[in-house]
């Protein structure tokens, strides 16, 4: 392919990942404009609406000024400044995926590089005309955020793709990695390897489990869940909008039941904690998804505890073959105890990044904190992590005998 046709082509997939994470808002909001309003309002209204939901979605910090009606609903006088800098990491999600899709039908262009950075720097102009079409005295995204927070998202699904797309081919990043490494020695090399794949195997093996949690707690919930709907007398099409928006926030919630795994857990409000030792929380709004949330204290919560330490053990007694070969005949205690403390620094980082990017205000007053503490979750999994690889690590240098079998000796 051509330098023409890569700049097109990458230009187009650009162009796609933007439309479809607005379409998504908008065409909800066009049926809503049409069934519910019957074509009365102004239609640029919804798209603006529909634009800060895609912004929203990707951390942009979006200042609403309320009308003296919705103000009156909550309580607040009219005119009362709202800063929603909660993160619907839904949309983020989409548009990281959708990027590697991008980035690894950029890498067969054959021009990778350039066809990197032209869609990088498409999705970026997108994303800044898309915030300036939202701008409004009423509901402003923060400009700056809307150019670059879209399009780091994005960039980062770009690279995923052609590196992705490398390996698939064994080209291309291993290579690079290797030269790049050459100078270290084999142990420096297999025990910086062994950290980083625990420490995310670990956060991985997290998010699973809470994955899991947050679906039976929801099943469990479904009664208290259907009653708030039916609480809300919305109609229809109202209550598939407001579907989609939690939906929109599930990548949150199960980040969310991740810090409580981890133990400090997650706030709904200021002063409000959900943790394994109790749950403390004021009058929450009438979002059906928080009527599963359990109540009170949990007689065995503290086991929830164990899950990032049993998760760091899975990920050490993996990645102890490839750590021992590269050891060779060095201290394997050392060693171990290096990648433990490493491995789990990494999967702390990792995961307060994560509580990071879920956390944010969702309105005035005690919403304006949600979700979880980014630093007390990290330095609180990092330990958890590390305990669990320092056992997964040493568990793995027994063998145990088995009938009809001599015993091997410990190593």
């Amino acid at each position: 392919m051509t330098r023409r046709l890569t700049v097109l082509f990458a230009g187009a997939e650009a162009l796609l990942v933007a439309a479809i994470g607005v379409a998504i808002p908008l065409l909800l909001a066009t049926l809503l404009w049409a069934f519910q309003f019957g074509f009365g309002p102004d239609w640029t209204g919804f798209w603006r609406a529909s634009v800060d939901v895609w912004l929203i979605g990707h951390g942009v910090d979006v200042t609403f000024v309320l009308d003296e009606a919705t103000a009156a609903t909550i309580g607040a006088p009219a005119g009362t400044i709202v800063l929603v800098s909660i993160a619907a990491l839904g949309f983020a999600l989409l548009t990281l995926a959708l990027g590697v899709r991008a980035g690894g039908r950029v890498a067969e262009t054959g021009h990778r590089l350039l066809g990197e950075l032209v869609a990088f720097a498409v999705f970026g102009g997108i994303s800044l005309l898309l915030t300036l079409s939202a701008v409004h005295p009423a509901a402003r995204p923060s400009i700056w955020q809307g150019a670059l927070l879209p399009a780091l998202v994005f960039g980062v699904g770009l690279v995923l793709g052609v590196l992705r797309a490398d390996a698939d081919h064994g080209r291309g990043a291993r290579g690079r990695l290797a030269r790049w490494t050459a100078s270290w020695s084999p142990r420096v090399r297999g025990a910086v390897a062994a950290s980083l794949k625990a420490g995310a195997a670990s956060v991985m093996i997290v998010l699973v489990a809470s994955a899991v949690t947050a679906t039976v707690v929801l099943v469990a919930g479904y009664a208290q869940v259907i009653r708030m709907y039916e609480a809300l007398h919305t109609e229809v099409l109202g209550g598939v909008v407001m579907t989609a928006g939690q939906f929109a926030f599930i990548p949150n919630v199960v980040i969310w039941v991740a810090s409580w795994f981890a133990g400090p857990g997650f706030a709904l409000g200021v002063g409000s904690q959900v943790s394994p030792l109790g749950t403390t929380v004021g009058p929450l709004p009438a979002i059906p998804i928080l009527g599963a949330l359990p109540s009170g204290e949990l007689a065995f919560g503290f086991v929830g505890l164990a899950v990032p330490v049993v998760a760091a053990f899975l990920a050490g007694v993996a990645v102890r073959p490839a750590l021992t070969r590269a050891i060779g005949d060095g201290s394997r205690l050392a060693w171990s105890a290096l990648v433990a403390v490493a491995g789990g620094a990494a999967g702390g980082l990792l995961l307060a990044l994560l509580a990071a990017a879920s956390a944010g205000g969702l309105g005035p007053g005690r919403f304006s904190r949600l979700g979880p503490d980014p630093l007390a979750v990290g330095l609180v999994a990092a330990l958890e992590f590390a305990i669990g690889l320092a056992i997964g690590l040493a568990a793995g240098s027994v063998t145990l005998p088995l009938p009809g079998r001599r015993r091997p000796p410990l190593e």
